[in-house]
């Protein structure tokens, strides 16, 4: 709270006084006013980063002046002082963009914290319009797209962890498609050692010795095929990040082996006996339930909360849906770029089939549509046919609800069980993005039963690879 200043309007000296008197100890220089109009001219001199004002003075009230000083500068937290204790005036102050309301005798440590929050408030909003400044300018592949109050809190955490030391590490959660590795990568470009490396590591796509090996590095002859020293993650990460996705999926002899070099901070090569200090920041990731895994013994439950000191959880897109014409836009505007197609926008219809449909594989699966149906579009418009099958199926239909067609049992029966069949592949190619092997375990038929249904009823696993 230093080098701040506060304008203090009050027709009444004493209290005038008092305020400097009280701030002055909190490094805070003071200004004073003693009508609203004295008010609006200081703040044309200067931009105050707070205003104590009181409601009762002459020539210019209070609420008028409030009402002037919002139009000049509309950032300003204005925090209304009075001797008036009346309800009617403090609703109107409040709707009229007041911070706060106080009432006199004034209780000085109340002015004290209510300063102190209007003023680390005020910083906070600073901070995420920057951010979202920063984001917006960012390169394509480090930009957050999101307007929902989720987002915007999710803009707040970022900044906050983007001022933290590298020794502070990070869990980000959610669910597969969010984005997190994206996140990791804001975070890292924000903090102050963004021209430091990143390095990411995916811990589900190697086999376990071959992980060890690409996190510790390893020594000359250290195994079979090391004919040279080799530098892992924790050592190229230098004084950088180390984004750990998937760490839900880390071999648990691995992850006693992680904990210890989070303790240390510090790790040998394999087949080494050098200590090398790690200076990167370590982001966590998963779309696992790290609690539910901790409480199975699938999951170390120090390294879980070793990992998770500042936590991140990422929504889903479904429960953000007010962002999806706003991706839907800017992914449209990304493929078109690099497609060298041209579009002048999206049918409504396509962008209401988009709102009403559940994402399960979040702002990626939206990502991988609107790629496809760049590349299909024979328009300069998004419509209808270019949309996969597997999207248009009525997500609000979740039971089958076939009229009885036929009063002969047998036709009756015959149209209920094919529209539940139709129906039911439809929901595993769906669930498993066309993947008919997967879809067929799912179901617990043999593949080529499932192959035969597809065929009945005209289904091609190819519109359900989103």
């Amino acid at each position: 709270m230093k080098d701040k200043s506060i304008l203090i309007v009050d027709d009444d000296p004493a209290i005038c006084f008092a305020f400097k008197k009280t701030f002055a100890t909190l490094h805070f220089t003071t200004e004073e006013a003693y009508n609203g109009i004295e008010a609006i001219n200081k703040i044309n001199q200067n931009k105050p980063t707070l205003i104590f004002m009181d409601i009762t003075m002459p020539e210019m009230d209070g609420l008028a002046a409030l009402e002037k000083i919002k139009k000049i500068n509309p950032l300003i937290p204005i925090i209304v002082i009075t001797g008036d204790g009346n309800m009617e005036t403090a609703i109107r102050a409040m709707k009229m963009g007041a911070f706060d309301y106080l009432t006199k005798p004034l209780d000085i440590e109340k002015v004290r914290i209510t300063a102190q929050r209007a003023i680390e408030l005020m910083q906070m909003k600073n901070q995420i319009d920057e951010l979202q400044h920063q984001l917006k300018n960012k390169e394509e592949g480090t930009n957050i797209i999101g307007q929902h109050s989720q987002m915007q809190d999710l803009f707040k955490k970022i900044g906050v962890i983007s001022n933290t030391p590298n020794t502070t590490n990070v869990l980000i959660l959610g669910e597969t498609g969010t984005g997190k590795e994206l996140v990791a990568r804001v975070i890292h470009e924000n903090g102050s050692h963004s021209t430091q490396p990143f390095q990411a590591i995916n811990c589900t796509v190697l086999p376990e010795n071959l992980l060890e090996s690409e996190l510790f590095g390893h020594e000359k002859g250290a195994f079979t095929g090391a004919d040279h020293r080799k530098p892992g993650k924790f050592e190229l990460a230098g004084e950088g990040t180390l984004f750990l996705d998937e760490i839900g999926d880390m071999p648990e002899t691995l992850q006693k082996k992680l904990l210890r070099v989070i303790q240390e901070r510090s790790f040998e090569r394999l087949g080494g006996n050098e200590q090398i200090k790690l200076n990167a920041r370590i982001i966590a990731a998963t779309h696992r339930e790290l609690k539910d895994a901790v409480k199975k013994g699938t999951f170390r439950e120090d390294l879980y909360y070793r990992l998770n000191v500042m936590e991140v959880v990422l929504p889903p897109l479904r429960d953000r849906k007010e962002d999806i014409p706003l991706l839907a836009n800017y992914f449209l505007n990304k493929y078109t770029d690099r497609l060298e197609k041209k579009f002048t926008g999206i049918t409504s219809e396509v962008m209401k089939t988009l709102s009403r449909y559940s994402f399960p594989g979040n702002v990626r699966e939206l990502e991988n549509i609107i790629e496809r149906a760049v590349v299909l579009e024979r328009g300069e418009v998004l419509s209808m046919q270019s949309l996969p099958q597997g999207l248009l199926i009525d997500e609000s239909d979740k039971s089958v609800n076939i009229p009885i067609l036929s009063k002969e049992f047998s036709s009756a029966k015959k149209i209920i069980i094919e529209a539940f069949e139709k129906k039911f592949l439809l929901e595993r190619l769906k669930e498993t993005r066309g993947n008919v092997s997967e879809a067929a375990r799912i179901a617990g038929i043999e593949r080529q039963s499932f192959q035969r249904l597809m065929k009945k009823y005209n289904l091609s696993s190819e519109d359900f690879k989103l």
